[in-house]
Parts: structure tokens; sequence; C-alpha cells
């Protein structure tokens, strides 16, 4: 449409200037298509499977995945979507069916610049067209003929001021996440890691143990491991330039640090009414369940009578856990997580159970 309409707003043979402002747009234009396709194609980068340290000794530094049936590197993460261990993941983007991670994200960036740039001046070029084919008959009657070259149809003037509306919310939309990735670039933090981070600034100021971020080396030699006119990761994936006083570890023992501290923190519940696992249970939970769900694409699992669940996330009425299996030491067993309703469970204490017990066999000996 954007083309359509400068065909008659601005034609490309009436000056240089017309030529180089439709050229810029078909760059633009291809350039976003061009980046689209090879950050769909290229993908994150994958973590090998089974993958393992060079050395054994690092292994207690690492965390293991169940699914990969192997260890995650720094700065790796399990995709759901993807079913593999991403490199260095940011987030997992529906538009282009694949993770951000290592080997894509320079890719990612400059399709989200060239969208945004190319809406701009799509914008302007529809907004242009628009204002000069309304005002015609004015151009006409003060005998601007130059400028009425522009000839709105009922259609043509429907789908333009559409295509204004679709242009403008790429801007604002894909703007956002354009300045977020920007920001993510400089400070060399992916969205996982900023999560990461910020809980450990919280255990910093409770425990006083000083955290140090080992990725951020400046805001330059930052932009340069993403930002090149290749738009080529840098380095392997697995091992990582850190800052002074670190280690490749810092970040992945931190992270065993605040998984321990919330294992402490979890709570186990048994359940008494069967969850079936549906995001919108409106007949087996009722209407409150299902008009405050979690805000979170994480998925909902489904429980019997009975199995026992450790909780580790509270919501209102939903709860966030791992169901405990018969062999739960199994490090290779597939692990079962997700949310399910509050009202099918209840906590269940281990250490009064026991005194429960205690108490009884204490009673009957009395008794007898």
């Amino acid at each position: 449409m954007t083309i359509y309409m400068n065909g008659m707003w601005w034609p490309a043979n009436t000056s240089i200037m017309a030529f180089i402002n439709q050229t810029v747009f078909l760059v633009l234009s291809v350039s976003t298509g061009f980046y689209f396709m090879m950050a769909s194609i290229t993908g994150p980068g994958y973590l090998q499977l089974k993958w393992r340290p060079k050395h054994q000794e690092d292994e207690q530094y690492l965390q293991f995945c169940n699914v990969c049936e192997g260890y995650k590197s720094p700065r790796s993460h399990h995709c759901r979507k993807c079913n593999r261990c991403v490199i260095k993941m940011d987030h997992h983007c529906p538009w282009i069916n694949n993770c951000v991670g290592w080997a894509n994200h320079g890719y990612f960036t400059a399709f989200l610049t060239f969208a945004v740039l190319g809406c701009i001046h799509g914008t302007v070029i529809l907004a242009s067209s628009l204002y000069v084919g309304l005002y015609r008959d004015w151009y006409i009657y003060y005998g601007q003929y130059s400028k009425v070259n522009v000839k709105l149809t009922i259609w043509s003037l429907v789908v333009c001021v559409f295509n204004i509306g679709l242009a403008i919310g790429v801007v604002i939309t894909v703007g956002a996440l354009l300045v977020y990735q920007l920001r993510s670039i400089f400070s060399n933090r992916t969205a996982i890691e900023d999560w990461i981070v910020e809980k450990a600034r919280y255990r910093e100021e409770r425990n006083q143990k000083p955290f140090v971020y080992p990725y951020n080396l400046g805001k330059w030699n930052n932009m340069k491991q993403v930002i090149n006119l290749t738009c080529r990761p840098v380095g392997n994936g697995i091992d990582w330039p850190v800052a002074e006083g670190c280690d490749q570890y810092t970040l992945t023992r931190e992270q065993l640090a605040q998984k321990e501290e919330k294992r402490i923190r979890s709570r186990t519940y048994t359940i008494l009414r069967p969850a079936t696992g549906s995001w919108i249970p409106l007949f087996s939970q009722g209407v409150k369940v299902c008009a405050s769900p979690p805000l979170t694409d994480e998925p909902r699992i489904k429980l019997a009578i009975g199995d026992l669940v450790r909780v580790t996330r509270w919501r209102k009425h939903w709860l966030f856990g791992e169901k405990l299996q018969q062999s739960d030491n199994d490090v290779t067993q597939r692990r079962i997580r997700g949310w399910f309703p509050r009202q099918c469970a209840v906590e269940y204490v281990e250490h009064d159970t026991v005194m429960y017990e205690a108490q009884s066999q204490d009673n009957k000996s009395k008794d007898v």
C-alpha cells in the first residue's frame, strides 16, 4: 500500500530525491524480511545433547538438564517450546517461531531495527499521501496542480488509514522491544539473567555478600559481542570473557545458591481433588480460579488424588510446583512441573504428621 500511494504522491521518476525516497523504503522493507528469515532459520544455537564440561570437577558448579541428559553450560537455559538447552537464551519469540539466543541475537536486533525504521518511513509516506488526497479539491481550487496526483477511492482511503494504524502499531510495540533489546545488549544481560541478578541483589542485601555480575565488560565491549556488520555471533557460546575478579562459574554458582534457597522455602502439598491440567478449568474449578490465572506461559499439570507436589510459588488461586515421583532421586527422570488450582490441594506438614503418629502410638501404649 505504501508503494502504491507513493507512486501517486511522489513518483520515483520525477526527481532524484523521489527515486532515493522509494529506494530507501524498498531497502528497509527487503532488509526487514531478510533479517527476519535469518533470525528464524539460524536459530539461537543449541547446546550439544548430553554436554559436559571439560573438567569433571566443574560439574558441581552447573545445573543438570533431565531432558537433554546433560549439564547446562554457563548462560544456557532449557526452553520448553524448543525442548532443547539454548545457548545464552533471552526469550522464545513466537513471531520467528524460535528462541532468541547467542547465534541469532544480532539478526533479531537487525530485524527489529529495520522493521521500526521501515514503518516510520511508511507512516510518513502514507500520512502525506492521505493528506494530499483529502485536500485534492483545495489544491485544484488554488491552482496547485502539481499536488493533485493522489486520487482516493473509498477502498484506497479505508486501506490507507488501516495501514497507517498498522505501521504506527509496529513502531510502538516493536520499537519498545527494540529499546529493551538494546538495553540488554549494552548491559550484556538477557531477560533470564536480569531475573537472576535481581534475586542476587536481594540475597546480597539480606546476606551482606557482594555479588558482581561477571559478563558486564563495559557498554562498548558488550555491544561488540552482538552488533557487527555480519550479525554473526562472537565466540563459541560456551566460554565467555568475564570481568575482573570473576570466573566462568560465578553466575552458575549464584543460580545454584538461589535454587537451594528455593528448595528450603518450598512446601509440600497433597492433592485432595483432581487437577485436570486445563488452562481454563471452568467446569471443574469454578469462575474465581479461571478469572485469576497466573500471567505466564508456564504449563498447567494434571494431578490425581493422593499426589504430592513440592510447591515453590504461590498465587491467590493457583500454586506452582513439581510433582514428587517414586524415583525422585533419579536425575535422568523427566520432571513434571507447572501450575495447578490451589483449592485442589492442602499443605502437607511432615513434621506435624510424625508428631501426630507418635502421639497416637503413645496413647495406645497408655491404654494397654
